[in-house]
């Protein structure tokens, strides 16, 4: 351990790893393809990391290991898993002669094979990010597979800069993970701590010697209530950092805990025989005894997370001085960083000049983030130098709450006018019969959830478009030959109710935000959604209205072309706020019910062009749970009304859609059938129909459609294997409930893969139907 290298005064705990312009993105994908080599990847890897480390020198963080090595090819959990040696049984020749996970490995743990399904994939608390399960069992033997957190960290030193490697740390890497296929039904990940605690011994000795002061363990699955009895959690996280912290020759270690307050943890983690502690104190309070705090952290830094890292709101910095300020007087020692990873925002607002000045003032990207963090470690240091700064960013924060569109009193009048009648539709049994007179759908009716391939042709006409190369209608014509494109194809499989396919879309938020008051979008602000998928949320700022149809014509062309049922496509009201950065200055439930209202017009209108089915997507209503179980049926209560605000105005005959993936969905089974939707499709391929037992289980008696094809991966599912997965959804939920159909919209795969997985899957459902009759 290096004694005289004390924590960096100003930190972040993580930085954008994707490239300022994607260019880890589009390396990962060229590699991929075979247009680049491994060696040219790691190249590429290389100069992201580099250039992270001298920009956040540049913005103030100069300090030995201030700079956060939480770099990634993938995905951190992956990252871990290929550590450690947590590589599924089925997965075994992955492995080369040495027992190393190679970069080919680690990508087909990621994305599967024509042979073998890949890792499962779910939310990472509660953000848009998606994180690889690991699989482990009673037999998985920990080893050290991957040294490639050494050579990171090696790589950018070369070049005078320490940065602080990362790691996840052990209780919240067995949390996350699964029971292997095979596994006893009573056994869980957890149990293997003690042997996966040498593993990550080792490989703290080895950054050691490679130079390094500092490693951050990140233990965010304390901050939230899971199947894990209290006791046995701090237990756990007890045993790991007494093993930990006397493994010999390691780094002085940081444990962080994003996403939430530590609760009854919060003593024994303070605690532990490590040399730092982060916490977030930005969603949570500052602790009621500082006098216990002070003393449980006696020799150690307390990283106080003051700055949002998960929103792009400008920081309140007199605010967050002052949270420092009653720490300091109770005589800890502290450093300043952001309450989560910055991974979850943009890098830079500056580069947003479309924006107007005045909300580009209001926003703080990772850069932006890097500055307020060094502001308020200066703060303590010297008050009175931080004092410009801090008094600047309190005047921009009272000059946005009355600035212009950021309160409407139409749309405040018309959210206080709300009824309980706006809440509801007819019974489902009403609903059910009228729709099936309108519709005459068979038996396992099939159908995709909305987006298909999105070409190079049409994302290069839409930003010849945005360009101005092409007019607005030779874009719309050359968009309604995709349309046509795909109507006929669905045609030619046998689909019995079809989409329009949305070539029109960028994103399945961005789309509507650009159509809707109190939104603004950006060009640069990427953020990682999973592995190389990347997203730019909108930017809430303001009242949201909706001033004209937005997906009307489109929806009106495309059933002119079929006699068959045309899907409306629209995105729910919690998943535009989840995908979006939204306002911070009212309370979610008030933002979410006026996109509900703008989207219940959208309905009205929809139904008055002839459309019968409406699709109302809420992938994210998971996403938004709070961790803490006593704060969840608030949101689930406000979520759930307002869906219902925006689909119950909606007549009896008109058939109201909805889809939701990659959650845990028996924890949300009761918020899904307080929807009230008439069918709901799920993601299921991956975890295998398991959704199928909640909904069993529940009694789900509205239509459901358990995803039967996993398109966030390259491979095609054959007939057999579709086959069988609707013969297990049929063996737990009866037939007339059952729709067939995709994980996921189709955006992100290519037209030769989805036809031959379309195909198959219509040959499965003729298959299943036949044996029903």
């Amino acid at each position: 351990m290096t004694e005289n290298t004390p924590f960096p005064a100003a930190s972040l705990l993580g930085y954008p790893r994707i490239g300022r312009r994607r260019e880890l993105k589009k390396a990962v994908e060229s590699y991929w393809a075979g247009r680049i080599d491994a060696a040219e990847l790691a190249a590429t890897a290389q100069q992201i990391q580099l250039g992270t480390a001298q920009r956040l020198q540049e913005l103030g963080l100069t300090e030995v290991a201030a700079v956060p090595g939480t770099f990634s090819y993938y995905d951190q959990v992956l990252d871990a898993a290929a550590h450690v040696g947590a590589i599924p049984a089925r997965f075994g020749n992955l492995l080369d002669a040495d027992g190393g996970l190679g970069l080919a490995g680690y990508f087909t743990l990621a994305r599967g094979d024509r042979e073998q399904q890949p890792l499962e994939m779910t939310k990472w608390f509660d953000s848009n990010y998606h994180y690889l399960v690991p699989e482990i069992g009673p037999d998985t033997v920990f080893s050290v597979t991957s040294d490639r957190i050494l050579r990171d960290f090696a790589a950018v030193l070369e070049s005078g800069i320490e940065t602080r490697p990362y790691l996840v740390g052990p209780v919240t890497f067995l949390l996350l993970s699964k029971a292997e296929a095979g596994a006893p039904a009573d056994f869980a990940p957890l149990a293997k701590l003690a042997e996966l605690l040498p593993v990550y011994a080792a490989l703290l000795e080895r950054l050691a010697a490679a130079g390094a002061s500092w490693v951050q363990l990140d233990e965010p699955a304390l901050v939230a209530d899971g199947a894990v009895p209290a006791a046995e959690l701090r237990a756990a996280v007890e045993q790991a950092y007494q093993v930990l912290g006397s493994a010999q020759s390691r780094p002085k270690l940081l444990v962080s805990t994003p996403y939430g307050a530590l609760g009854e943890l919060l003593e024994p983690v303070a605690s532990l025989p490590v040399e730092a502690i982060h916490l977030d104190l930005f969603k949570g309070e500052l602790p009621a005894d500082l006098t216990g705090l002070a003393q449980a952290l006696a020799g150690k830094t307390l990283v106080a997370g003051v700055v949002d890292g998960h929103n792009i709101w400008r920081n309140d910095l007199a605010a967050s001085a002052r949270k420092l300020d009653v720490l300091k007087a109770a005589g800890i020692n502290l450093a300043v960083s952001t309450s989560t990873s910055a991974f979850h925002v943009p890098h830079d607002s500056a580069e947003e000049t479309q924006l107007t000045e005045q909300l580009r003032s209001w926003l703080a990207f990772a850069d932006q983030k890097a500055v307020e963090v060094a502001t308020l470690a200066r703060h303590l240091a010297d008050a009175e130098a931080a004092r410009p700064e801090i008094e600047a960013a309190s005047r921009i924060i009272a000059s946005r709450a009355s600035a212009e569109g950021v309160r409407r009193g139409e749309v405040r009048a018309r959210t206080a006018a709300l009824a309980e009648t706006d809440f509801h539709r007819a019974e489902y049994a009403d609903r059910a019969k009228a729709q099936q007179e309108e519709l005459r759908l068979p038996p396992l009716p099939t159908t995709t959830i909305g987006s298909f391939p999105q070409t190079g042709d049409i994302r290069s006409a839409r930003a010849r478009a945005n360009k101005g190369e092409i007019s607005a209608v030779d874009y719309q014509e050359l968009m309604r030959e995709e349309i046509r494109r795909v109507v006929d194809l669905q045609e030619d499989l046998g689909f019995d109710v079809l989409v329009h396919g949305e070539p029109e879309r960028n994103d399945m938020v961005q789309y509507f935000a650009e159509n809707l008051d109190g939104f603004e979008v950006t060009v640069h602000g990427w953020v990682q959604s999973y592995g190389s998928r990347c997203t730019r949320p909108s930017i809430l700022w303001g009242d949201v209205t909706r001033s004209a149809p937005i997906t009307v014509e489109w929806a009106s062309f495309a059933q002119s072309l079929t006699e068959k049922p045309m899907k409306g496509m629209l995105t729910g009201p919690v998943t535009i706020l989840a995908w979006s950065f939204v306002r911070d200055d009212q309370p979610l439930a008030d933002t979410a019910n006026q996109v509900a209202l703008a989207l219940r017009d959208e309905i009205a209108d929809l139904e008055t062009a002839g459309i019968k089915i409406i699709q109302v997507d809420e992938p994210a209503l998971r996403e938004l749970l709070p961790l803490r179980k006593a704060d969840q049926p608030e949101y689930l209560a406000w979520s759930v009304r307002a869906f219902r605000l925006a689909t119950s105005g909606a007549a009896t005959g008109t058939q109201i859609h909805t889809h939701l993936c990659y959650s845990e969905f028996g924890v949300v089974i009761d918020a899904i059938d307080g929807l009230d939707a008439d069918v709901t499709s799920i993601e299921a391929a991956r975890s295998r129909m398991e959704v199928v037992n909640d909904l069993q289980s529940h009694g789900f008696s509205r239509g459901v459609g358990p995803g039967v094809y996993d398109i966030h991966s390259p491979r095609v599912p054959g007939q057999q294997e579709v086959t069988e997965l609707l013969q297990t959804a049929v063996a737990h939920v009866p037939a007339r409930q059952l729709w067939v159909n995709p994980d996921c919209g189709l955006k992100t795969r290519g037209y030769a893969e989805t036809e031959e997985s379309l195909r198959n899957l219509v040959a499965a459902t003729r298959e299943v139907r036949a044996q029903l009759v």
